[in-house]
């Protein structure tokens, strides 16, 4: 063999190993989002409000368990969590159905949701694998008027939940 593609080879084969090791891990097969009402990744997707790559992926606003972002701390997302961009809120009772859709599958621990800190529903799944759509009736309790709701999917064998923040009018 050449000395020149001895060399290269014997860098390749150094490097290789090192380079795996550097790359960030894939995320989870499992992805979702509030369809209904329309989350903020939900309205990017529909054209309701201009947005950047979510509109073309609204199920993969995933980062590390117990953030309180909606874009789950992923900084291509980040206009998520812009309350001024003109997000539609959707007019809804003291209780309404949360429909999260599913574009994959994977064990849950709990399904959460906040307002302002405060959480204000938590469904415990113990470890089971979801179908295609999972809907949640949230009480909203005493909180009235313009609201933000942030709904996370907490998984059960990662450390990354799926985000996803929603706009209502709470008796509106």
């Amino acid at each position: 063999m050449h000395p020149k593609r001895k060399l290269a080879a014997l860098t390749g084969a150094v490097l290789a190993p090192v380079l795996a090791l550097s790359l960030p891990a894939s995320s989870a097969d499992a992805h979702g989002y509030i369809s209904d009402p329309p989350s903020r990744q939900a309205q990017c997707a529909a054209g309701t409000v201009s947005c950047g790559p979510i509109k073309y992926e609204p199920q993969s606003v995933e980062g590390p368990k117990g953030l309180s972002s909606c874009s789950g701390g992923n900084e291509g997302f980040a206009e998520l969590d812009d309350d001024s961009k003109g997000w539609q809120a959707t007019p809804v009772g003291h209780t309404q159905a949360f429909q999260w859709t599913l574009t994959a599958r994977h064990s849950t621990s709990t399904w959460q949701y906040f307002i302002g800190g405060d959480k204000i529903a938590e469904f415990d799944d113990g470890g089971a694998q979801p179908g295609s759509t999972v809907t949640h009736q949230v009480d909203f309790g005493s909180h009235t008027g313009p609201q933000k709701v942030l709904a996370v999917w907490n998984i059960a064998d990662t450390a990354n939940a799926f985000y996803a923040c929603i706009d209502v009018n709470v008796g509106g």
